[in-house]
């Protein structure tokens, strides 16, 4: 296995493989050729950033079929989704902020999420995973009761683009198969999401194809998978939140 991670090291960012308790310093391109520098970090001695800096993270809606099931919704034809803004963005160890002008329910989501590698357009479902960098754990955070607040016009990017609400890492792992995959999210040490990868309406290859249809994916772009039952919300005070996905790590932040 390989997870690839950013990191903040006395004011200057890198990024570089981590192995244990150490992280391997590369330079360059991450996703084309990256060289190693020989240097070696301690993992405690760096501050862990997103692992990388996407033009955009496309989130599914609707992509489980067990979610499905519990929802009564019927299941789609193809992939339902939305964006997340740019300046929701947000690494792991970080606070997830509570919106000043909004003090309804706040959610969590955990997903999975797809690293592209390359610049997407239009690929074939059979050659979708050579495009494929790696996959990373999500918290897609939602102002609950904003979606539907106005009955003309569903707020799914008001309501998921709140500063902090897109949260994603710690690494991207590069070497694994995504369908063997569950999806845990902890909150105050409570587990309320335990669900297969394997349940998706959508599988990856099927994913990266429909939505290079639609816009060009470039490398470091995201892909959230989409979330399953257990969704629920954050308390009004401090919450601890973890996404943990065996094989890539544990996403782990506070929101208050």
């Amino acid at each position: 296995m390989t997870k690839w991670a950013r990191f903040d090291h006395k004011g200057e960012v890198g990024f570089g493989i981590v192995d244990n308790d150490s992280i391997a310093v590369h330079v360059g391109d991450m996703f084309d050729a990256p060289a190693d520098t020989g240097v070696s970090l301690r993992l405690a001695d760096v501050d862990l950033l997103m692992p990388t800096e996407p033009t955009k993270m496309v989130a599914m809606w609707n992509n489980f079929h067990a979610l499905a099931a519990k929802l009564d919704v019927a299941e789609p034809e193809e992939p339902l989704f939305f964006l997340k803004a740019n300046n929701s963005f947000l690494g792991p160890n970080r606070t997830i902020h509570r919106p000043r002008f909004y003090d309804g329910k706040v959610g969590y989501e955990g997903e999975l999420g797809i690293v592209i590698g390359k610049t997407c357009t239009a690929v074939a479902e059979a050659d979708a995973l050579d495009y494929v960098f790696g996959y990373t754990c999500i918290n897609d955070v939602t102002a609950l009761e904003l979606i539907f607040k106005d009955k003309t016009f569903p707020q799914w990017a008001r309501a998921k683009g709140f500063d902090t609400f897109g949260v994603f890492g710690p690494v991207i792992e590069t070497d694994l198969d995504p369908a063997a995959l569950v999806v845990k999210t902890v909150l105050n040490g409570d587990e309320r999401q335990n669900y297969p990868i394997s349940d998706m309406i959508f599988p990856v290859p099927k994913l990266v194809s429909k939505v290079s249809e639609d816009m060009t994916l470039m490398a470091g772009d995201i892909i959230a998978c989409g979330t399953s039952v257990g969704v629920g919300s954050m308390k009004e005070k401090s919450n601890d939140v973890a996404i943990t996905i065996d094989g890539i790590g544990t996403l782990s932040n506070v929101f208050e």
